[in-house]
């Protein structure tokens, strides 16, 4: 699409521009992991002002075409998203083969996975964590809390909060590596089987501190799950809250028919 294209077409401006990027990194003359033109060489090359520029990357963006990294600028994306699938990334079975969920998630997509661990200790359990955990507010709860990689690029953080009473007892639970499986692991060993999780999911924009964690543009959204982990004996033995960066997941449910 020429410039002109671009500027005679009744529809929006930062779309046209979309649609004309798009078209080229389809066609390869943008290629994968290349980067794209500066906002600057954008707003010169279709002769529109910076607001425009970035709806229509906003739009590359949403449409998981690009990436964009904090201070480095916007790239083709040159891998999928992770393809999350709840129904299968918690089995039994990945954690006897000694495999945490994100090491059986990132074997299943591709990449290179690693893990920084942020913080581990006490802290006063939150309202929300405390209604989930079926403790008194302000609590004293155990919490884990690490950023997740991929290829080298932070992906998410997470933060476990497990109730005090169990974690204590669970050496491991305070080590930055909980061992093989990771910590539903040693909760099952503890014997704290593992019958069921519950998420709830909800799309909102990042933070200023998510953003700069996540290597986000300010503004990008971000999945912000938290998960329940609850015993046999129906107690929730812990809370996991989860911020991701929303190019870089997509979500994956199974739910069964039947009543």
């Amino acid at each position: 699409m020429a410039n002109s294209d671009v500027a005679s077409s009744a529809k929006a401006k930062y779309l046209q521009i979309a649609d004309d990027l798009a078209a080229q990194i389809r066609s390869g003359a943008l290629a994968a992991g290349a980067a794209v033109p500066s906002e600057s060489a954008l707003m010169e090359r279709y002769g529109v002002a910076s607001g425009t520029v970035r709806k229509a990357v906003a739009e590359l963006r949403a449409t998981q075409l690009i990436e964009t990294h904090h201070g480095r600028g916007s790239f083709v994306r040159s891998r999928p998203p992770v393809q999350r699938k709840s129904s299968d990334r918690f089995r039994r079975s990945h954690r006897k083969a000694g495999k945490a969920a994100y090491l059986a998630e990132a074997e299943q997509s591709g990449g290179e996975p690693s893990v920084s661990i942020l913080f581990i200790g006490p802290v006063k359990a939150a309202e929300e964590v405390a209604e989930r955990l079926g403790v008194p507010v302000d609590a004293q709860v155990l919490a884990r809390k690490r950023r997740y990689f991929r290829d080298g690029v932070p992906t998410e953080e997470a933060i476990s909060y497990l109730p005090w009473d169990i974690a204590k007892d669970i050496p491991e639970m305070f080590s930055e590596n909980p061992g093989g499986g990771g910590i539903y692991a040693r909760l099952e060993d503890h014997g704290y089987i593992l019958s069921e999780f519950t998420e709830t999911v909800r799309a909102r924009l990042a933070t200023k501190a998510e953003a700069s964690a996540l290597g986000l543009s300010p503004g990008s959204p971000v999945i912000h799950l938290i998960r329940a982990a609850t015993a046999g004996s129906g107690r929730v033995v812990e809370v996991c809250d989860t911020v991701m960066a929303a190019d870089q997941f997509v979500l994956d449910y199974r739910f069964p028919a039947e009543d």
